[in-house]
């Protein structure tokens, strides 16, 4: 019956019958497309590969997702460089909490390899996350049993105390197979304080340097003093490699007497002990260095056939407060404009620019490093000269802090010096800056930078560094004159959409 009368409409309503047939079809043709998505999405969130939660998944630069996701040669070695720098500081930063609720480091799907008691290597897939973070973003695991919670380590890796902060970045380095017995090694703590009214102001250096640990290497503590109208006063102390103390697991140093120790709120202690080069006048130190919190750079490293170098700054803004002696007469610090930085490597033939210093409420730091060689220049390096010999120019940055943390990278090209002043260094008249100017501009955001240099000093690189260390010239340097410069830094631009603007005091390095 249902036959007859479906041909009977077909006949007598042709197009309407062909019309409800069309639209049947439509409606079961969209059916199949939804379903067929849905169970592709459901495929493709069952895959170990994928990382899940979340509304935005944050990858290196560069990545193919698919690549990723099919283990393909793009997709090997994955990983973020500095992730806990970008975690702390960009994603879970205050600056961001208007617009990120929740932020989950993960690692998924990574090949590694488990080494069994005889001696097989079993070839695994090994993920990681921290189960505060991922439940946050909604991407927490699923427990067949019992619980999964944050633990020691998951927390230093997202919120470290500062003490834990200062020893994670700033501990010691052995030097790696490439510089291994090599006497241009060097690696040491710098500190700069100056002195209320900016008219005295001190850097201070404990150094670690030579043929560390199995050749000839040694410690110094090295003291210079600077005041208006009269030269610079060195202090120093240097020390057998026997009796210096340094871990490549916390900050803390010891060369001799002088120490260096990370307080268990974060500070740094200094203490040393050193005499005049010129007259053998005793001085002391006793200093506590106090960073501000968020003003750090995470660190930097370079490497090639001919140079290591590495740098952080564990205290980009600092204070600090204490004493400094010589000769029983004391010059008091209170809460005093201060700064820590700390570098390792090789320095044959190495040579930078270098500054750093308050401007308003902005932290600023910037610089390069440049080598003399005779290979190739690696990629994104400059080079100048012929002859076989060249300079590797890398090109600058600058990189920015306030109240809040990081704030900006800018990449300046070069940094453009105007001499002007003359100064004696062991008896020889070297010309130096009086003026330096750094411009940027990315996308929206600007940068301008001047450079106005009040007072310099300069030092011969070709003396050792530290006794027993590396030996006379070994740094082989085309312009040996290591000049320290004090003076004001003024910088105004945009960021963001917000106009930044400061001025303060600055010290800046380069070499003639």
């Amino acid at each position: 019956m249902l036959g007859v009368l479906s041909f009977r409409h077909l006949v007598q309503r042709p197009w309407r019958t062909a019309l409800l047939l069309f639209g049947y079809a439509l409606g079961v043709a969209v059916m199949i497309v939804l379903l067929s998505v849905g169970t592709a999405m459901l495929t493709q969130a069952r895959q170990e590969r994928l990382v899940g939660g979340g509304d935005i998944t944050v990858l290196p630069q560069g990545i193919d997702v698919e690549v990723m996701k099919t283990g393909g040669l793009g997709g090997m070695f994955l990983s973020i460089d500095h992730a806990k720098f970008v975690y702390r500081q960009v994603l879970a930063s205050p600056r961001l909490s208007g617009s990120v609720t929740a932020a989950a480091p993960q690692i998924v799907g990574k090949l590694a390899y488990v080494t069994t008691p005889d001696g097989r290597q079993i070839p695994v897939l090994a993920s990681g996350q921290i189960p505060s973070r991922n439940a946050a973003v909604g991407a927490g695991a699923v427990l067949a049993a019992g619980a999964w919670r944050d633990d020691a380590g998951d927390r230093a890796w997202a919120d470290p105390t500062p003490f834990e902060l200062r020893n994670e970045i700033d501990h010691f380095h052995e030097p790696p197979a490439a510089a291994a017995h090599d006497p241009s090694w060097a690696e040491w703590h710098y500190f700069n304080v100056l002195g209320a009214g900016r008219a005295h102001w001190a850097f201070i250096s404990y150094v670690v340097a030579g043929a560390v640990p199995a050749g000839r290497w040694g410690g110094q503590l090295l003291v210079t003093l600077h005041g208006p109208g009269a030269p610079a006063e060195r202090f120093v102390a240097n020390v057998p490699g026997n009796r210096v103390r340094f871990s490549t697991a916390d900050a803390d140093v010891a060369i001799g007497a002088s120490t260096v120790t990370v307080l268990a709120d974060g500070d740094y202690r200094l203490h040393g002990v050193a005499r005049g080069e010129r007259d053998g006048a005793p001085l002391t130190l006793d200093l506590v260095v106090t960073p501000e919190p968020g003003a750090y750079f995470p660190g930097a490293s370079v490497s090639s056939d001919s140079l290591v170098s590495g740098y952080v700054v564990p205290a980009l803004r600092a204070d600090a407060s204490g004493t400094i002696c010589v000769s029983g007469r004391c010059r008091r610090y209170d809460r005093a404009q201060a700064y820590h930085d700390h570098n390792w490597g090789t320095w044959r033939g190495v040579t930078w620019d270098w500054g750093a210093g308050r401007a308003g409420e902005l932290g600023v730091l910037y610089g390069r490093v440049d080598e003399q060689r005779t290979t190739a220049a690696p990629d994104g390096a400059a080079t100048e000269g012929d002859g076989g010999a060249s300079a590797v120019v890398r090109p600058l940055f600058v990189y920015l802090t306030d109240a809040r943390g990081f704030l900006a990278v800018f990449r300046p090209r070069r940094i453009r010096y105007t001499d002007g002043r003359a100064i004696l260094v062991n008896g020889r008249r070297v010309v130096v800056p009086v003026r330096g100017e750094m411009t940027d501009v990315r996308g929206d955001d600007t940068l301008h930078i001047v450079l106005d240099v009040q007072a310099a000093a300069g030092t011969d690189t070709r003396a050792p560094l530290v006794a027993g260390g590396e030996a006379p010239a070994a740094r082989g340097l085309a312009r040996p004159y290591f000049i320290q410069m004090k003076g004001l830094l003024h910088v105004s631009g945009r960021v963001d959409g917000r106009v930044i603007e400061g001025t303060g005091t600055g010290f800046f390095e380069t070499y003639r």
